[in-house]
């Protein structure tokens, strides 16, 4: 058994963040199942919403997340961090973060704000188009040459141990929890009162995402098995503009690309926008990728097209360096040619529910950045305020976690992993069977618009895959392959349950059978919890 103070499992901004402060207090362990640059984090092209210019204002910024959020955020949550914003940008600068400038008409060097969808005023913070990208690289310099904090590299979470699973007669709580180390096989015990999950979002659930392969909603799937309270999974964002070409499968096209002047198109160059929203390329992300599927839908094309040839190469280039380059290594010169693109599955609004502290429903156990529903997003998350959120809320749990729960000397001793007769997996193709199965259903039945009967659908053969998982599970030696795949079909279940018992349409959530908003049954958050 290894103890530590606090234990992060992820190592994206929030978890990095958490990381950082924490270890002014006491020792701290990083747990990543890859690499400790793999992180959701990094692949983050937009930026991050922050109020830093005189011509915009706290109480705008909370009136656009309010309204993008359609009936479900937290005011005083959203009030909270983003009047919080600022300092915590002030501190990863401090760092070493550079966001793009420029200069103004007085000569003075100030930020190059961005716009996006659903923001009334430029407010993104970046850098180029890889914003996420040189936030991760500065937060992993800091943790590098921090020595209180060890990196755990290609170490995956197992599960979470409670005082309740081992039979404490006590408010139950996390007290530590198992990890498999991917090298050697070996499943460890880490012992800590902090543990806190920054585990990212769970876009690999469906077939088509702009996340990376390691966002299966590990810490999800980790909380509801351990008793913790789940909210919202039925809010899944589909990024309106990812990149369809089949050898680039999960590249995005930044929302700062339309906040630039980007138009969208169909296959015979004609604008669409107008017929949906008077708020044409820049309305909220659920209402643009309803438009594009609808679209498709309608003319039986696979794709629609981003136009931003018009902006001029000089700028195309300075801008978004990254999107040029990547797709005229695919052949296509965005400074000439529209981009073709179709919307993806790309944030999870919903997660563990947490208070303004990041605090879960179990004693002990914390929740930041994608993996958390704080109440900002409420049902439909405003374009870069995730990166703000992780941000501000890692230094809050910080707070309250090295206050509250540092150092309590509580003397316990962890029961090891029992493995039990089990075999070696030699029948990987049945793991990536039951994986692509998910992703497809998830897709087809639980995807930008739904239905009651795809719903149940997706409910009825998600169940017969947990019980062959489940089977799989229990006989079989674990990987971080079936892990992953466990939860999947956990998180994956989650959405459809969610999903079924909000019988309205709103924000992400929209079904055919119920189009409309019911604010008497259903102006709440949705709630789930294992018992």
């Amino acid at each position: 058994m290894k103890t530590f103070d606090y234990v992060v499992v992820g190592s994206g901004l929030a978890g990095l963040t958490f990381a950082l402060k924490a270890a002014e207090w006491g020792s701290v362990a990083i747990v990543t199942k890859k690499s400790r640059a793999d992180s959701n984090t990094a692949w983050a092209q937009g930026g991050i919403a922050c109020v830093t210019s005189s011509e915009d204002s706290v109480s705008l910024h909370v009136s656009d997340t309010l309204t993008a959020g359609d009936g479900l955020c937290d005011p005083e949550v959203v009030r909270r961090i983003v009047s919080e914003g600022p300092e915590r940008i002030a501190e990863l600068v401090s760092l070493g973060m550079h966001f793009d400038e420029r200069t103004s008409p007085d000569g003075v060097r100030e930020p190059d704000l961005g716009r996006e969808g659903g923001h009334s005023k430029r407010r993104i913070l970046h850098a180029k188009d890889a914003t996420g990208f040189e936030i991760e690289r500065t937060l992993l310099e800091a943790v590098s040459a921090h020595p209180n904090i060890s990196v755990m590299e290609n170490h995956m979470a197992v599960d979470l141990i409670t005082t309740g699973k081992l039979g404490y007669d006590m408010q139950d709580g996390c007290v530590g929890l198992y990890v498999l180390n991917e090298v050697t096989g070996e499943v460890e015990t880490l012992r800590t009162d902090v543990t806190v999950l920054a585990t990212g979002g769970c876009g690999r659930v469906y077939l088509y995402t702009t996340n990376p392969g390691i966002a299966t909603g590990d810490g999800v799937a980790m909380a509801w098995r351990a008793g913790a309270t789940i909210s919202n999974m039925e809010f899944m964002q589909f990024h309106p503009t990812c990149l369809f070409h089949p050898k680039a499968k999960s590249f995005l096209i930044t929302e700062a690309a339309r906040g630039e002047g980007g138009i969208l198109v169909d296959d015979r160059g004609e604008r669409f926008m107008k017929k949906y929203d008077k708020r044409l390329e820049l309305a909220p992300r659920d209402i643009v990728a309803r438009a594009i599927d609808a679209e498709m839908k309608r003319t039986g094309k696979p794709c629609v097209y981003l136009d931003i040839s018009h902006l001029g190469e000089g700028f195309i280039r300075e801008r978004f360096p990254m999107i040029y380059e990547t797709c005229l290594r695919l052949g296509i010169d965005i400074t000439r040619q529209p981009i073709p693109v179709v919307p993806a599955a790309h944030y999870q609004c919903g997660g563990v529910k947490t208070d303004l502290h990041g605090e879960t429903s179990l004693r002990g156990l914390y929740a930041v950045g994608e993996a958390a529903c704080t109440g900002l997003h409420g049902a439909n998350r405003l374009a870069s305020n995730s990166l703000l959120e992780a941000l501000v809320m890692a230094h809050r749990a910080e707070v309250k976690a090295s206050r509250n729960h540092h150092r309590q000397g509580i003397e316990m001793e962890l029961p090891e992993w029992r493995p039990g007769k089990v075999q070696d997996v030699d029948e990987l193709v049945v793991i990536y069977h039951n994986w692509d199965e998910i992703r497809r259903l998830m897709w087809d039945y639980v995807g930008i618009v739904r239905t009651d009967k795809r719903l149940q659908r997706a409910a009825h053969r998600l169940r017969n895959l947990q019980n062959e998982i489940q089977e799989f599970y229990w006989n079989f030696k674990i990987t971080a392959d079936l892990l992953e795949l466990r939860n999947l079909a956990t998180t994956a279940s989650l959405i459809v349950d969610c999903a079924m018992s909000r019988r309205e349409s709103r924000g992400l959530h929209y079904t055919l059978d119920h189009p409309g908003h019911d604010d008497v049954k259903f102006l709440r958050d949705t709630m789930m919890r294992r018992v």
